[in-house]
């Protein structure tokens, strides 16, 4: 939802009681930080509180018990006013934005960037990424995290951008040593405790366990970063 917040910003909140659950919100804010960290340009990201007063009077069922679930802390992103999707069909980039981005979403495992589904949006005539929630699906199976970290994403083949990322090997030279497990686990502290306490999840798993897992996954993911880009390159070739 748009919303209005109490500094009078606009946001596109993300509710923790949606379908796909808070653990899309801990994918969202890992990797929109990580995206940051690496000079990609994302919207700022805020967390919100939801009050419980919010859906009393709301008509709609449907609307009302989305509210009620997401009471407490969620997720907003700034909002984009004016901006335009990326058209895969008529948009272009150039070698050097479509390889960064590339690495990125690999390095992430997001699934979520093809031509169907970009979620890229120009705002000012920047490109901006948006939508990360489906990244770091390893979560949703806990134990896959060693198996996950060391994947080649082979999912990279229905990337946007790929058939543009000629400069993957650059790329990987000028990302890798822009992260790291400090960085990493100091992201991972700004994930509310209740977000990572799914209904289902392992109870003997305490916040700050899952914590430690996020920054295992991503500093061995990292030490794996030449074998996804090897795969980004083989699927390109058979692009272009």
């Amino acid at each position: 939802a748009i919303v209005e917040a109490d500094d009078l910003g606009m946001y596109v909140l993300k509710f923790r009681g949606a379908g796909q659950g808070p653990l899309a919100l801990v994918a969202e804010l890992i990797a929109e930080e990580i995206g940051r960290a690496l000079g990609l340009k994302v919207p700022e990201l805020v967390l919100m509180e939801v009050d419980a007063t919010l859906g009393r009077n709301e008509p709609d069922p449907e609307i009302r018990e989305l509210l009620r679930a997401s009471v407490g802390l969620n997720l907003a992103l700034d909002y984009l006013p004016g901006s335009a999707s990326f058209d895969a069909a008529a948009d272009r980039v150039d070698a050097g934005l479509a390889s960064h981005v590339v690495w990125f979403d690999a390095f992430v495992t997001n699934v979520d960037r093809t031509p169907r589904n970009t979620n890229l949006l120009w705002w000012h005539k920047v490109l901006y990424l948006i939508d990360h929630g489906a990244s770091l699906y390893f979560h949703h199976n806990w134990q896959s995290r060693g198996t996950m970290a060391a994947s080649r994403f082979p999912a990279v083949r229905d990337h946007v951008f790929l058939r543009w990322a000629d400069r993957l090997g650059e790329a990987d030279r000028r990302l890798r040593p822009l992260l790291g497990e400090a960085l990493f686990a100091h992201l991972v502290q700004a994930i509310p405790d209740d977000w990572l306490l799914p209904p289902g999840g392992d109870p003997e798993l305490t916040p700050d366990d899952r914590r430690a897992g996020y920054v295992e996954f991503l500093t061995q993911r990292l030490a794996a970063a030449s074998a996804f880009v090897e795969e980004a390159a083989n699927a390109r070739a058979q692009l272009v």
